[in-house]
């Protein structure tokens, strides 16, 4: 038998606190490029994640990284990292 890592590589998630009016919560936008099948085309494409933020430290417009985790509540299962 094989014995599993008690350590998981987590990939960090960057983006844009885009609203911090909540109680431990921010929202951040994540903004990425994809490619259009057919036509080949890159194009802009945003994602906002509820994160989770113990201290309340972040503020618009800053940049975070954040990963996934537990399930804090119905929609946040992410927590902030660092400031990035």
């Amino acid at each position: 038998m094989s014995k599993k890592s008690t350590t998981t590589c987590q990939k960090e998630i960057h983006g844009t606190v885009v609203s911090d009016k909540m109680d431990k919560t921010i929202v951040v936008s994540v903004t990425t490029f994809k490619t259009h099948p057919k036509y080949k085309k890159k194009y802009k494409s945003s994602k906002k994640y509820k994160v989770h933020d113990e201290d309340n430290t972040y503020q618009e417009g800053q940049e975070v990284a954040f990963v996934a985790c537990r399930p804090v509540s119905k929609d946040k299962t992410f927590t902030v990292v660092t400031k990035g």
